[in-house]
């Protein structure tokens, strides 16, 4: 699943990208966190969202906080599985949270997303940074949630958010593949589709069009990097998106990816 998430470019970018969005005067551009943001850590994250007639850019914490989470060990012990929404279960599955949630659909800025690789031979995973081929920035689709208590910490009520997933495109098989949810990828979509997510009438039959998308994976740029997942600095004093040759790693290629993983 994607938990690990880059956000490095302007937020001026977001206001040229949607004229007239209104920006929550708290939010604040955090230069901790630009390069790696963890889904985990529920930080505050800017996200679109169309509420009362207009575009915002709130602060929302990652990992949605369901109301069946009603004691601070339930949202400790099971708000980490509600960072990430399967696609197939937002209009389908009605017996599903997301189906509930999808009347309430929010875009995520990002300029790309880590994706870890398991290669024989290596004792960790390798780190990959994915983005999209011309897009100095896009938006990954998401569903957000108002909690119905307030934070017992801080006495506020943050909006919360989860990043809608697909099933796995050639390329991202290969480099997602392992884990329990192996082959999976965040849904990348055209400058077309993520202003569709946002439009308020959008119908259950319109909403299955956007989902169904697979981003091509000739669309998708990546590299290897260092390890992401840590304070320490790389070695060759470079950032996190940057490119990291690790000694004998192998090409991409078809070990470890099932026939059907673009299938299912």
């Amino acid at each position: 699943m994607c938990y690990d998430i880059s956000f490095a470019a302007r937020f001026d970018k977001i206001i040229r990208d949607i004229p007239g969005i209104e920006v929550d005067p708290s939010l604040r551009r955090d230069e901790d966190m630009l390069l790696h943001v963890q889904a985990q850590a529920h930080r505050k994250y800017p996200v679109v969202i169309f509420e009362n007639a207009n575009y915002k850019l709130k602060p929302f914490e990652w990992g949605v906080i369901a109301e069946y989470m009603n004691t601070p060990e339930k949202q400790k012990k099971m708000r980490s599985q509600m960072c990430n929404a399967r696609s197939e279960k937002i209009v389908e599955d009605r017996k599903s949270y997301w189906h509930r949630l999808r009347k309430t659909r929010c875009l995520i800025p990002a300029t790309g997303i880590y994706e870890h690789r398991e290669v024989s031979g290596f004792k960790n995973k390798i780190p990959y940074h994915v983005s999209l081929k011309g897009r100095e920035q896009f938006y990954i689709p998401g569903l957000y949630h108002y909690p119905h208590k307030a934070d017992v910490e801080t006495g506020e009520i943050t909006g919360t958010f989860t990043l809608v997933t697909r099933p796995a495109n050639r390329v991202m098989a290969q480099i997602h593949n392992s884990g329990d949810q192996a082959f999976r990828m965040p849904l990348f979509l055209t400058e077309e589709l993520e202003t569709k997510w946002l439009l308020p009438d959008l119908s259950d039959e319109e909403m299955s069009e956007v989902l169904d998308f697979e981003m091509p994976s000739e669309e998708l740029d990546y590299r290897p990097v260092y390890t992401v997942r840590t304070t320490k600095e790389r070695p060759d004093g470079k950032t996190k998106v940057d490119a990291y040759e690790w000694p004998d790693l192998p090409p991409l290629g078809n070990a470890n990816v099932p026939p059907q993983a673009e299938l299912f």
